[in-house]
C-alpha cells in the first residue's frame, strides 16, 4: 500500500502544485496587462505559460522521483529522460519570452515613429525578425548540445570531437557553402538596409511586395498574389529595383498612339481634369507631350506623380482609361485609323497621269506628253510616244 500511495502522492502534488503556480502566475499577468494596456508585454508573456508550466512540472518530478520509488529498475533511463524534457521545455521557455520581450519593444518603436518614418519602421521590424530567428537558432543549439552531454557516451567522445573539429569544421564549411553564404547575405540585408520588409521590389521582371526575410531565403509577393522564393545571395550578388528605399513618392508614365490631328492642347486639359478628381494623385505634376511620330500615327505621353507605388499603379490606369473614353466620346478622330480616302491636292497643281514606269506629274518646264501630237509630227511617220 506503501509503495502505490507514495508515487501518487508525489506525482499528483507535482501536478496540482504546478497548476495552482501556473494559475496564480497567469493571473498576475492578467493584472499587469490591465494596469498597463499600453504595454503589450504582460499579455505576450501569456503565451509561454505552456511551456513554463512543463518547466515547474518536469522539474518537481525530476527532483522527486528517487523519492516517489516509481520503476526503480528504470531509474536510470526515466530519469534521463526528464531531463531531456526538461532542457527542451526551458528552451521553449526562452524562446517565448525573447520573443515576448523583443515584440514589445518593437510595438513601442513602431507606434511612435510610424506616422512619421514608415522606411525606419520596416527596417526595424526586418532586423527584429532576423534577430529573433538567430537567437532561435542558437537556443535550439544549445538545448541540443546540453541534452547530448547528459549522455556518458557523449562526454567521454568528447575530446576526440575537439581533436577533429578542425577537419569536420573544414569539411562543412566546403559542403555547406552555398548555405554559409546565404545566412551571411541575410545578415547583410537586415543590417545594411538593402531590402526590408514591406518593401516594393521588382526581381526578374516581377513587382512585387517582400513579405518574409529568413537568413536563407526571402519571399516577395507579387500583384496576382503569386509567391516568388528565392535565396537572400540574390539581393547582394544582382541589381534589382526597390521602390521604397528613400522616399516612396514616384512618378509614372503613360502612353497613348493617336492619330496626327490629336487635340493635344485639349488633352492637357482634359489629363488636369481627370487628376483633380482621381484620390491618388499627389498633386505634385503631371505634364503632357507628344515624344514620338510614325508614319501613321504619334505618342502621346503623359506623366503624373503619386506618393507610393501603390497609388500610382492607381493613377495610371485611371488616366489612361479615361483619356481613352473621352477621346472616344469627344474627339474620335484623334484615334488611330487607316486612311482609305484619296488626298487632295492643294489648289493649283495639276494632276499627275499614269505612265508605265510610274505616275509623273506635270510641271510648267515640261511639256504636257498627255496632249494631242502636232500634225507635222505625225505627217514624218513618227509614232505617237515613240523616240524619231
Amino acid at each position: 500500500m506503501e509503495n502505490l500511495l507514495r508515487p501518487l502522492i508525489v506525482v499528483g502534488g507535482s501536478v496540482v502544485l504546478t497548476l495552482a503556480l501556473g494559475w496564480a502566475t497567469d493571473q498576475l499577468l492578467r493584472k499587469a496587462d490591465a494596469r498597463s494596456p499600453h504595454t503589450p508585454l504582460w499579455g505576450l508573456l501569456r503565451r509561454a505559460r505552456v511551456p513554463y508550466q512543463l518547466v515547474l512540472c518536469t522539474a518537481l518530478l525530476r527532483g522527486s522521483y528517487v523519492q516517489a520509488g516509481v520503476l526503480p529498475r528504470h531509474r536510470t533511463g526515466v530519469g534521463q529522460t526528464l531531463t531531456l524534457v526538461l532542457i527542451g521545455s526551458a528552451a521553449w521557455l526562452v524562446i517565448r519570452i525573447a520573443a515576448a520581450v523583443v515584440e514589445t519593444s518593437y510595438s513601442r518603436y513602431a507606434n511612435a515613429r510610424m506616422h512619421s518614418d514608415p522606411a525606419r519602421v520596416r527596417r526595424v521590424r526586418t532586423q527584429v525578425t532576423l534577430i529573433m530567428r538567430v537567437v532561435s537558432a542558437v537556443v535550439g543549439v544549445v538545448a541540443v548540445a546540453s541534452m547530448l552531454l547528459t549522455f556518458p557516451a557523449m562526454r567521454a567522445a568528447g575530446a576526440s570531437l575537439l581533436a577533429s573539429a578542425g577537419i569536420l569544421g573544414i569539411v562543412a564549411g566546403v559542403a555547406a557553402q552555398s548555405t554559409l553564404s546565404n545566412m551571411f547575405a541575410g545578415l547583410q540585408i537586415a543590417f545594411g538596409d538593402m531590402v526590408r520588409i514591406g518593401d516594393t521590389v521588382v526581381v526578374d521582371g516581377e513587382w512585387g511586395t517582400v513579405e518574409e526575410i529568413t537568413l536563407t531565403f526571402l519571399t516577395v509577393r507579387t500583384w496576382d498574389e503569386r509567391r516568388i522564393t528565392m535565396p537572400v545571395s540574390y539581393f547582394t550578388s544582382k541589381p534589382f529595383e526597390n521602390w521604397s528605399r528613400g522616399t516612396p513618392q514616384m512618378t509614372g508614365t503613360v502612353f497613348w498612339h493617336l492619330d496626327h490631328s490629336a487635340p493635344i492642347e485639349a488633352m492637357r486639359e482634359q489629363l488636369r481634369d481627370i487628376l483633380r478628381a482621381c484620390p491618388a494623385w499627389d498633386g505634385r505634376n503631371c505634364t503632357l507631350a507628344v515624344t514620338d511620330s510614325t508614319p501613321n500615327t504619334i505618342e502621346v505621353r503623359a506623366l503624373v506623380t503619386a506618393k507610393d507605388a501603390d497609388d500610382i499603379w492607381t493613377v495610371r490606369v485611371t488616366v489612361r482609361e479615361q483619356m481613352i473614353r473621352w477621346l472616344c466620346e469627344q474627339h474620335p478622330y484623334a484615334l488611330p485609323r487607316v486612311n482609305t480616302a484619296d488626298a487632295a491636292l492643294p489648289p493649283g497643281v495639276p494632276p499627275a497621269r499614269t505612265a508605265p514606269d510610274g505616275p509623273v506629274r506635270a510641271t510648267p518646264d515640261a511639256p504636257d506628253r498627255s496632249a494631242p501630237e502636232p500634225r507635222a509630227r505625225r505627217a514624218h511617220g513618227t509614232p505617237r510616244g515613240g523616240r524619231p
